[in-house]
This record gives structure tokens, sequence and C-alpha cells, in this order.
């Protein structure tokens, strides 16, 4: 298996309400590639999919009853401490719940934590040991 992430889907409640949080809110832009039942975002090399929650654990063939900490968290890593207050104040006023407001953290950066509408947990960051190539990709 090649050592790639190509793809992140979503199960989401409402799939009106989560497009209105990342394309309204946050200034997403959906891919053309969009459905009436998924919505793509083109994340710069990788793509973030909203799909219906119901659907998708269907698809999976699990059950969409769920609750509390699913062990992952998304993650934006931005360029500046300035820009880690700038996400998280823009998701707020987008309707996310800010979980862990900003601040120094053990490893000797600079994080906080907003749960979008469905409660999927982002982390925006900013990594002083973390660099971009010219196409904002993170060079680790």
């Amino acid at each position: 298996m090649r050592q790639k992430l190509n793809l992140i889907t979503l199960g989401v409640r409402d799939l009106a309400v989560s497009l209105q949080f990342y394309r309204d809110g946050l200034g997403w832009k959906p891919s053309n590639a969009s459905q009436n039942n998924i919505v793509f975002f083109d994340l710069g090399g990788v793509g973030l999919a909203l799909y219906p929650r119901n659907l998708l654990a269907e698809d999976v063939t699990v059950s969409a009853e769920g609750t509390g900490f699913s062990g992952i968290t998304l993650a934006h890593n931005a360029k500046s401490v300035e820009e880690v207050d700038g996400v998280l104040s823009k998701a707020e006023k987008a309707g996310a719940k800010i979980i862990k407001k900003a601040q120094n953290v053990f490893w000797g950066g600079y994080s906080g934590y907003f749960s979008d509408p469905d409660g999927h947990l982002w982390e925006v960051a900013w990594n002083p040991m973390i660099e971009f190539d010219e196409k904002d990709a993170l060079l680790l």
C-alpha cells in the first residue's frame, strides 16, 4: 500500500447544515465533483468529503449510533500564532464550539480545538518545527 492519504469523509447528521458551516462559515469552496448527497472540498492534495452519517454507516455496514470521543482529530496547521487565533475566531463565528482555547502547549507550539456542527474535532495549531513548501504542503 502506498503511504498516502487521499480523502477524509465525515459522516454528518444534516448535510445542509454542515455545508453551510464549511462553505459559508469557514469560506471553503466546494468542488465541482460534489453531488446531491455528498460535498467535496479540495484541501490541496487531500480531499474532505461531507456525507450523511446514516448513509456512510450503511456503506461501512456498521451502526450509525455512536457517541463520545471517536479517537480522531483533524488539524489545520497555521503559519503563525495570529493565524491560529484568527481561524478559531472564524470557526466560532460560523457556529463551531471552542473545545480548548488556543494556548502555548507542551511541545513548544500554540494550539486550540473546535468542534464542527457534528462534533468532529479540529485542532488549529502553529508548530515552530514544521515548514511548508511553495504549495503550502507540510514538510515533515
